[in-house]
């Protein structure tokens, strides 16, 4: 067997081990898993996963108690927040607030086929959010063709899971955790934060600066151990077939 065919099994196989990643792309935050009490700045993930039309528009549907809400849009892009008016006024260091944000949408984009666009989303998290809850943010998502996707199921194993945070306890780091396509695993510890992010006052508030990043792996996550055992089996193939060349190279 020459150089050149395996050269081209080798490619084959490595498109197949790259296929799964492509199609299991969901909406979700970047961090992901937020201390309570907080005021952070998240990246809002959105692939483009059709083959014609690019990505328009995007919103979120936000959790009750959002009390404020900034888009930071890429260029060609806008934000836009919509309120309503508090039943009861809220007092805070800034003074009183009479509204709290029901839902933030960026629209005007053109996120091609085969790519993804970062929406960051500086909010803060609701009172009510308490540390080791996930709070969901149903998505509607929006293609120049007029096609809609709404990440909107409640389940990580949905087709269209809508994006979550795991809630950690006030004052520790932001994480960006891995375990599922649209959120950290459901109920993350809320002791596997770590220290706490430079810029976090002693009330447990967090300013918007860069996450402190820590990836933590389900290893009884199926999908990982089918892929890890792709590569293996890869791997002794490609061992047979440069032992077969060898062979081959050095018979008469």
């Amino acid at each position: 067997m020459t150089n050149r065919r395996i050269a081209t099994i080798l490619t084959t196989l490595g498109g197949c081990l790259l296929v799964p990643a492509a199609a299991d792309a969901h909406v979700s935050f970047h961090p992901n898993a937020i201390p309570a009490g907080s005021e952070v700045t998240v990246n809002i993930r959105v692939p483009n996963e059709i083959t014609k039309g690019d990505i328009s528009s995007v919103a979120l549907k936000m959790p009750g108690g959002v009390l404020e809400a900034l888009g930071d849009p890429p260029p060609g892009w806008t934000f836009q927040a919509t309120t309503k008016k508090l039943a009861k006024p809220i007092k805070t260091d800034d003074g009183e607030v009479t509204t709290e944000v029901t839902k933030v949408v960026f629209s005007g984009g053109h996120t091609p086929p085969g790519q993804f666009v970062n929406l960051p989303l500086t909010f803060s998290m609701p009172s009510s959010a308490k540390a080791g809850q996930v709070v969901s943010f149903p998505t509607v998502q929006t293609y120049s063709d007029g096609e809609i996707v709404r990440w909107i199921d409640p389940s990580a194993e949905d087709e269209h899971p809508a994006p979550t945070i795991d809630v950690t306890k006030a004052g520790e780091a932001l994480l960006d955790v891995t375990g599922g396509d649209a959120g950290p695993p459901a109920k993350l510890p809320v002791d596997l934060a770590g220290p706490v992010s430079s810029g976090t006052s002693g009330s447990g508030s967090v300013s918007p600066a860069p996450a402190v990043t820590r990836t933590i792996v389900k290893h009884d996550n199926d999908s990982t151990l089918s892929v890890i055992a792709l590569i293996i089996g890869a791997l002794g193939l490609i061992t047979g077939l440069a032992a077969v060349t060898r062979r081959r190279t050095a018979t008469p």
